[in-house]
């Protein structure tokens, strides 16, 4: 009989068309390899020594007692934490990993390192593991050893997992590495860190945009934001509380996944408003808290460049339900609840602890639709004002006083400020009925219904009929597309307007005019641990990982680049930028290839882990938005990123070299296909 074959309908980001790909359960497995981030993990050195030394800790008080090691080690990865237990003198390890392609690793690894006779390798979920002459483990273990954390702490089902392991799996009394887990939150006030939450009020040519009330009531979506806050400045935030304890974990006790509320009460330190949580967490791993492995910003250091980089875990933004104003020496009480998978947070005064102690604070849900149609980094794209005064400026000078204008963009602002600006008339077609239902909100509280005209319709399917018999003299996007990763998913905007093409006017203005790829070879300050091998990580070999992860990259037709926010994993710039690839939309998409190929001279001396890619939109000819680099690049080669759009980064396979006399440089070949919208890459260093 035939293999069979299945296929896989997607719709493609840029073409909008449905794509049939065919998928197997090998495809799965090595996209699921590649990218995984174990790399970070096992180039956490400072991770990696906190939990050896608490593994020897632990090992030697049980071998004091004159008992026999026997130690379970709960999402084994690598298996690299199992062969630190046998190394520091352990009888017995029973490795649990549920995701087969890591349990298969592990195994390769543990086999490499001549342990495979000391360490079981069990791949199942903790919860289903068995103890007994028949089961998975023969004896219930009397040392405890995980790695169940995310950033929230428990959002990867950390609590339900301990929770099952000591009514099952260990014994009575066990030592537990990590032995405690501590929350630590601050509030603050910050209007960068709140512009994340929350539409704000939009000034357009002495009129006012304001958000509806619903999204201003709204507690907003109860996901953490996870961030790295070591790159948000201190002077971007005004602190109102102090660093406060929230609460504590014991691993080596019973542990429960039950709904519990902590509180802890302070003094106001300022005037402000209250608005934000910043949280981290602590692993001690001995109980004397002698050992500890801190999750804390850069900026909690005497000497901040000494804080270790880790990416696997970074630190948590919880937004207040609403904001409210706090008094200098206000007594203020800080409350955060938390379920078996994540957390939240509220804020009361110390005189109403006995009716939230009755009623504790329910977690967040978004009942206004706005946190549902748009992500933390769209709030802060719609809200930032010198943005929105580029497009106020360039459809200035595209409007006409008969204009009709067609927006093309999710949950777009654009319509409105359109309508505002004096257009006759203006539609704007809107992908999903949520997101349409918030721009209608917005219409409502602005008393503009009936100048904006919002069509639930696909670009290919819109007809004169839908547009009242109207034709089209200004086609507007911003471009912002929800299906968007890599920044020229948003060439979506392009193939729209060639879908659009019989329904505008000859001489209509399409905003933006154009666009541009722009490429820059950097220096990743730690970013390039995520791809780098390991090799050796703490004194074990743990190759087969680097080799399993490299055939998984080469198992892909091509390689490609990856969406990352840069404003959070600083880089150095080791040529200068460069616009590499131009797209014309006042016309519609060629039938043939664009090629472009090209070089860039390295001007700084560094080592160059890949090329960040992004795109600008041409309003105008004289009026830019980027979504990459928002100002010039330091004499150091330091950028400052857009935090508003992920970035493309393509990683080389190994590190380039950069003399920076301007003699070598990294040459470039791109090629964009019309019809799947793709845009193929290749880089190479020449003399």
């Amino acid at each position: 009989m035939a293999d069979m074959k299945t296929f896989c309908g997607r719709t493609n980001p840029i073409t909008g068309a449905l794509d049939w790909a065919e998928e197997s359960e090998e495809y799965d497995y090595h996209q699921e390899i590649a990218r995984s981030c174990y790399a970070d993990m096992l180039h956490d050195h400072d991770r990696n020594e906190k939990y050896y030394q608490g593994i020897r800790a632990a090992v030697a008080r049980v071998m004091a007692r004159g008992e026999k090691v026997f130690v379970l080690d709960i999402g084994t990865g690598t298996g690299l934490l199992s062969m630190m237990a046998i190394a520091a003198g352990a009888d017995f390890c029973y490795a649990v990993e549920v995701f087969k392609p890591m349990a298969e690793a592990a195994q390769s690894i543990v086999e490499k390192n001549g342990f495979s006779d000391k360490i079981k390798i069990i791949n199942k979920h903790s919860t289903d593991v068995t103890v007994g002459p028949d089961g998975d483990m023969q004896v219930k273990a009397n040392v405890l050893i995980t790695e169940l954390f995310d950033t929230e702490l428990i959002g990867e089902g950390a609590l339900p997992s301990y929770e099952h392991a000591h009514q099952n799996l260990v014994q009575d009394g066990c030592e537990a590495v990590p032995h405690r887990a501590t929350v630590y939150a601050q509030l603050v006030e910050s209007e960068l860190l709140w512009s994340w939450a929350q539409l704000q009020p939009v000034e357009v040519e002495g009129g006012r945009l304001v958000p509806p009330p619903a999204v201003g009531r709204c507690a907003g979506a109860h996901a953490v934001c996870d961030v790295q806050l070591s790159q948000v400045s201190p002077s971007s935030f005004t602190p109102l509380s102090p660093v406060c304890t929230m609460f504590s974990v014991d691993f080596s006790k019973p542990v429960s996944s039950a709904f519990q509320c902590h509180s802890t009460q302070f003094v106001a330190q300022s005037d402000g408003r209250a608005q934000v949580v910043l949280s981290w967490w602590d692993l001690h791993m001995d109980p004397g808290g002698t050992i500890v492995c801190t999750m804390a910003p850069s900026w909690t250091y005497s000497q901040p460049k000494r804080a270790p980089w880790r990416d696997h875990w970074m630190q948590s933004v919880y937004f207040l339900p609403t904001e409210s104003r706090v008094t200098e020496g206000d007594q203020l009480s800080l409350t955060v609840c938390h379920d078996d998978y994540s957390l939240w947070y509220s804020l009361q005064p110390n005189s109403q602890q006995d009716t939230q102690a009755e009623a504790p604070p329910s977690r967040p849900c978004c009942t206004c639709q706005a946190h549902l149609v748009w992500t933390r980094s769209r709030f802060g794209e719609l809200n930032d004002r010198r943005r929105t005064e580029s497009y106020v400026r360039a459809l200035h000078s595209v409007l006409r006083d008969d204009g009709v204008c067609l927006a093309v963009s999710d949950g777009s602002l654009l319509p409105v400020i359109a309508h505002m600006l004096g257009a006759r008339k203006v539609f704007s077609l809107e992908n999903s009925r949520m997101s349409k239902q918030v721009v209608e909100q917005i219409l409502e509280a602005n008393a503009m219904s009936r100048g904006v005209e919002l069509l639930e319709v696909r670009p290919e399917q819109l007809t004169r009929n839908d547009l009242r018999g109207e034709q089209i003299s200004v086609l507007m996007g911003e471009p912002y597309f929800s299906t968007s990763l890599l920044p020229w998913h948003s060439l979506f905007f392009w193939y729209c307007r060639t879908a659009l093409s019989g329904l505008l006017r000859p001489d209509a203005a399409v905003l933006p005019g154009a666009a541009s790829l722009h490429m820059l070879a950097v220096e990743f300050q730690d970013l390039w641990r995520i791809r780098a091998p390991c090799g050796n990580c703490e004194g074990f070999d743990v190759s087969p990982m680097d080799e399993m992860v490299q055939r998984s990259l080469d198992f892909r037709e091509s390689r490609e680049a990856e969406p990352h926010p840069l404003w959070e994993y600083p880089c150095r710039a080791l040529t200068q930028s460069a616009a590499v690839m131009t797209f014309n939309f006042t016309q519609c998409v060629p039938q043939q290839p664009i090629s472009s190929q090209g070089s860039l001279p390295f001007i700084r001396t560094g080592r160059c882990h890949g090329v960040a890619l992004w795109m600008e939109y041409h309003l105008t000819d004289d009026i830019t938005v980027s979504t990459g680099l928002i100002g010039p690049i330091s004499e150091q080669g330091d950028c400052e990123w857009s935090r508003h759009r992920k970035q493309g980064v393509y990683f080389f396979r190994s590190p380039w070299q950069s003399p920076g006399d301007g003699r070598r440089q990294v040459s470039y070949s791109f090629t964009f296909q019309p019809s799947s919208g793709d845009i193929k890459m290749d880089f190479s260093i020449t003399a």
